[in-house]
């Protein structure tokens, strides 16, 4: 149910199919200027449904049309969210969802979505809210390096404000209504992407995620539930939400990560220590390949840019900074690429384009020393 929004003056809302106001800068994930680290990025989900409405999945689609303009509205009313930029899932292309993906502005799922989905964000992409994907919403902030702390309060804020727009569906016994059984609670997924690859060159992250998996945590790839951690990318996030407060939930995460942290420094300090050779190998190859290929697979690309991050990290490669290959990592994605070229393309020219950008891009580059 939706309750009356007071007039707003001086305010829009951004209507558009495309893309471009957000590729014109770096998504917040990925900063150029933000010295990330192990920890690339902190993101906190809520999930919330509006009391006396189906389930997105159990909804036929006038009703979910008619969710989503209620959501549409109470955003627009949001002092927190101005000038929110609004994208139609039932009016995207396949090329522009994927941008939307890239940039973790959208699941997997929203992205199958059409008519009566959307996603609504801030121009900046600190925040983003989710219509009619497996829930009503998915109010989401995502902030780089480690800040889980301030993606909370923000994320927070916006609920707070959001509630005071749309009746939520909630119970006394079992928390937030949600349509998947683990969000029950407080409906709090937090999340952080970290970088391994010493873990990863060590032969130590499989020891390392089983050992989080047994004390609830997932761990997932950067596209999220069911993907594999390409570019030695990893998302570490809570399992359950139901019996803990959101104060809980954050502090253990940020106790785990912390100790993620310790070992994946260890590992690159034991590698450069015992190791320098297979380690400068390692770098020296990635690099190689990524200055002289002439076809790349996105995936290969991300794993020989992680490559090129970790030298650039330790101090090993010359002529290229950490913003450059984040950059890299974001521009290489299908989505960007064919935005980038300003058309579609098949996968083996995308796979063409992707080996240029990066050879121009990493020009010049090289193993300190070489």
């Amino acid at each position: 149910m939706l309750k009356k929004a007071p007039e707003r003056e001086n305010r829009r809302m951004v209507d558009t199919g495309g893309v471009d106001a957000l590729i014109s800068h770096a998504s917040p994930w990925l900063s150029l200027r933000h010295k990330t680290g192990i920890v690339i990025s902190s993101r906190v989900r809520l999930a919330r449904n509006v009391r006396g409405h189906f389930f997105p999945g159990w909804a036929g689609e006038a009703e979910r049309v008619r969710i989503c303009q209620e959501i549409k509205e109470a955003c627009y009313s949001l002092e927190r969210l101005p000038q929110p930029l609004y994208f139609d899932m039932g009016t995207l292309d396949h090329v522009d969802k994927e941008v939307l993906k890239e940039r973790r502005l959208i699941s997997n799922e929203l992205a199958q979505r059409g008519t009566g989905s959307a996603v609504m964000a801030s121009a900046d992409e600190r925040i983003a809210i989710m219509i009619n994907e497996e829930d009503h919403l998915r109010l989401q902030a995502i902030l780089p390096g480690m800040n889980l702390a301030e993606a909370w309060t923000l994320i927070d804020g916006i609920d707070s404000e959001m509630e005071s727009y749309l009746e939520y569906e909630f119970s006394q016994k079992l928390g937030y209504v949600t349509a998947c059984p683990s969000n029950l609670g407080t409906a709090l997924r937090a999340s952080v992407m970290l970088h391994l690859p010493g873990l990863k060159l060590a032969d130590e992250v499989g020891p390392v995620i089983n050992g989080l998996e047994r004390i609830g945590f997932a761990v997932r790839g950067v596209e999220g539930e069911g993907t594999e951690a390409h570019g030695n990318l990893f998302q570490v996030s809570n399992q359950m939400s139901l019996g803990e407060t959101e104060a809980d939930i954050i502090e253990r995460l940020v106790q785990v990560v912390s100790e993620i942290e310790r070992h994946e420094e260890n590992a690159r300090l034991r590698l450069l220590e015992s190791r320098r050779a297979f380690l400068l190998d390692q770098i020296g190859r990635a690099l190689g390949i990524l200055l002289y290929a002439r076809v790349l697979a996105s995936r290969e690309a991300l794993d020989l840019l992680s490559g090129v991050r970790l030298g650039i990290e330790l101090g090993l490669v010359r002529n290229v900074d950490v913003g450059t290959v984040n950059e890299l990592l974001l521009l290489t994605q299908p989505g960007h690429l064919q935005r980038l070229s300003g058309q579609k393309l098949s996968a083996e020219e995308r796979d063409e384009l992707r080996a240029q950008v990066i050879g121009q891009r990493l020009k010049g580059a090289g193993l300190k020393g070489a």
